[in-house]
């Protein structure tokens, strides 16, 4: 790790020396540079097909530096296995954005960069930054960015990004560093504008590797309470299991001007890869039931982790391989009042699942995987998909004061969503109707330990919004919104950690308040979550999840110095939170199992010096005031506590 990281930082210093070389610097008359972050302009291809081509220069503000949910590419908050870059989901429900096919395996989004939402620049000169975290128990994430104009109508960039943790549970994880995570990501992206502004192109092209080490958690059949009070040491449930996970993704869109605003084309193209590999060489045998007859398969299993065995007792290597080709072609145009979009899209995807087989015939194991014990033998299956899908979108408005949306997409003779939403001043209202097929790992799977193929009816969601976003004066910030959803056929895993589907109707309605004061360099800020279950019983949320902050900002040492100190407290109530499956890569319900509620405190300081920011932290200062130990994730306990250092370097020549 270290190596890579070394390695990477060399690259990135040569790529600014050659930008150096290749650019003359531009000075002032007082021999300072004028290169800065107004120099340095973001962009959005979405903006840029809705007719706002506004780059916004870059955000150099320390506001949330060091909360850990904003180190990440999705800052909402999840459910995690309590350290950094871990296998997680959304802690507040989340309606499904994509219909038709889908993989299912989402474990490790929130990590990987979104080939939709890339961030494109505009820059005058070379820009360059440099992003890292380092904890004390062994979390560490590092991003190194590049990005330079070839001409002023031309932008290329580059980025790596680099996720590590150290395990923090099981024998030995405490007298030694014990590396459990390892996760790796590349982007690359371009824009292009023709110098008659007719014609715009967006590419990125978007990788990741994930390998995390599975433990299964804390095994409480060693011990009970005591076990979980004694997290450090206690024993866990596997040894040798391991989840990997690969993707990447070539995107490209480019954008022709026939009338200038008022009539677009466009077309993307999105090729997407995904493979996942859950591999246990050494299952221990403490996790099979002892039977005399182990030839004859299924044997029972002794652990919820393994539940029974089915091509193996020694062994599993369980395979997804998922590829999607899709292509889109749009007319879109706007102008001072409205915009409109239209779309056709085609979809081709296809899955293949394989599990290595140490008693049936099948084709050859590469010698990879090939074990001198035993005589493995691989089986598969494949599946393809192709899929139509229409859809559009249409946008009244009159300046800032009032709006009207609508937005719909079918899938032909499948899925479709319709959502619709007025707004007048702060205020909101919508309606959404989202009818979607089960993701394909619900429907069927091909494993070791587990065995389905279900024909599940499509899932309904009927959801209704409103809010009030408003600035109060010159010092306060409102942000009120509140929800109701009613799910029909909703397909969940059960306590097994199989798909299962309601019989019943899900319902389930909340709000959240965001809320920001200040009174001089006196700083108040504070989301607040409610969401009431009590008709849902597959849904499973917090009730309360609050997150607030109380700082002082300002400058010091005649403005060299910028400044905030200040603490953050995170607290959500005790709930039957999601087991997680590491060999399904699935979060499952489970009963019996309280999360309980819990306040974590940081105290933190963030500091602007020039071209750096910078913040020091003492995540979970609380640790010891109250309960011994503390559980994001049934099994799997949270952070201690951790002195943490981070700083974002940026260089503007």
């Amino acid at each position: 790790m270290k190596k890579r990281l070394f390695a990477y930082i060399l690259f990135v210093q040569g790529l600014m020396l050659l930008s150096i070389a290749a650019s003359a610097q531009i000075i002032d008359d007082t021999t300072k540079t004028i290169y800065g972050p107004t120099t340095v302009l973001r962009l959005y291809e979405q903006d840029v097909l809705e007719g706002r081509y506004e780059a916004t220069p870059i955000d150099t503000s320390l506001n949330n530096l060091h909360n850990e949910r904003f180190w990440f590419n999705d800052t909402i908050f999840y459910q995690h296995l309590g350290n950094v870059g871990t296998a997680a989901t959304p802690l507040l429900f989340q309606v499904p954005k994509k219909i038709g096919v889908r993989l299912g395996k989402t474990i490790f989004d929130r990590y990987a960069y979104d080939p939709q939402r890339i961030n494109y620049y505009d820059t005058r000169s070379p820009y360059t930054h440099l992003y890292y975290v380092q904890g004390g128990q062994g979390e560490q994430v590092f991003e190194a960015l590049h990005t330079r104009n070839i001409n002023p109508r031309w932008n290329f960039g580059v980025a790596y990004q680099i996720l590590s943790a150290d395990q923090q549970i099981g024998p030995g994880s405490q007298s030694r560093s014990k590396g459990f995570l390892d996760n790796q990501a590349v982007k690359a992206f371009t824009h292009y504008r023709s110098e008659n502004e007719r014609y715009d192109l967006f590419f990125n092209y978007t990788f990741m590797k994930v390998e995390q080490v599975e433990s299964g958690g804390i095994d409480t059949t060693a011990g009970g309470q005591e076990v979980l009070e004694k997290y450090e040491e206690a024993p866990v449930y596997l040894t040798q299991a391991m989840n990997e996970e690969s993707r990447n993704n070539l995107h490209l869109t480019h954008i022709f001007r026939l009338a200038k605003e008022n009539l677009k084309v466009y077309h993307t193209f999105d090729y997407y890869r995904q493979r996942n590999e859950y591999t246990d060489d050494a299952i221990p045998q403490g996790l099979v039931e002892p039977s005399p007859l182990l030839e004859d398969m299924p044997v029972e299993g002794t652990s919820y982790l393994y539940p029974q065995f089915r091509y193996s007792t020694s062994k599993t290597n369980d395979v997804t391989e998922y590829s999607e080709l899709e292509n889109t072609f749009g007319l879109t145009g706007n102008n001072k009042l409205s915009s409109y979009t239209a779309y056709l899209k085609l979809r081709n995807a296809g899955i293949t699942y394989t599990a290595i087989d140490s008693i049936r015939n099948a084709a050859e194991l590469p010698d990879s995987v090939l074990n001198s014990g035993d005589v493995f033998q691989r089986i598969g299956q494949d599946s393809k998909y192709n899929q139509v899908l229409i859809g559009g979108n249409v946008r009244v408005f009159y300046k800032e004061l009032a709006e009207l949306t609508g937005q719909a997409v079918y899938q032909l003779a499948g899925d479709y969503r319709i959502k619709g939403m007025a707004r007048l001043g702060g205020a909101y209202g919508s309606l959404e109707r989202v009818l979607f097929s089960p993701t394909l790992m619900q429907q069927y799977i091909l494993s070791n330990h587990y065995k389905w193929n279900e024909d599940f009816g499509n899932i309904v969601i009927d959801r209704f919004e409103a809010g009030l976003h408003q600035k109060i004066g010159k010092r306060q910030y409102l942000k009120l919104d509140a929800y109701y959803n009613n799910i029909k056929r909703w397909v969940y895993f059960n306590q097994d950690a199989e798909p299962a589907q309601a019989n019943t109707n899900q319902r389930f309605w909340g709000g959240s308040l965001e809320h920001r004061i200040f009174f001089g360099p006196l700083h108040f800020d504070n989301v607040v979550s409610y969401n009431n279950t009590d008709e849902a019983s597959t849904i499973r949320m917090p009730d309360w999840l609050v997150e607030s902050k109380l700082y002082l900002q300002g400058p010091l040492f005649k403005n060299a110095l910028y400044m905030q100190i200040g603490v953050q407290g995170t607290y959500a109530t005790g709930y039957e939170a999601y087991g997680y499956m590491p060999v399904t890569q699935q979060f499952y319900l489970q009963n019996g199992f309280m999360v309980q509620d819990y306040p974590v405190l940081d105290l933190f300081l963030n500091a602007d010096i020039k071209t750096v920011n910078l913040f020091l932290k003492l995540s979970h200062a609380n640790l010891g005031l109250g309960e011994p130990v503390y559980f994001l994730t049934p099994l799997y306990p949270a952070m201690r506590r951790s002195f943490v250092f981070g700083l974002k370097w940026r260089f503007f020549d």
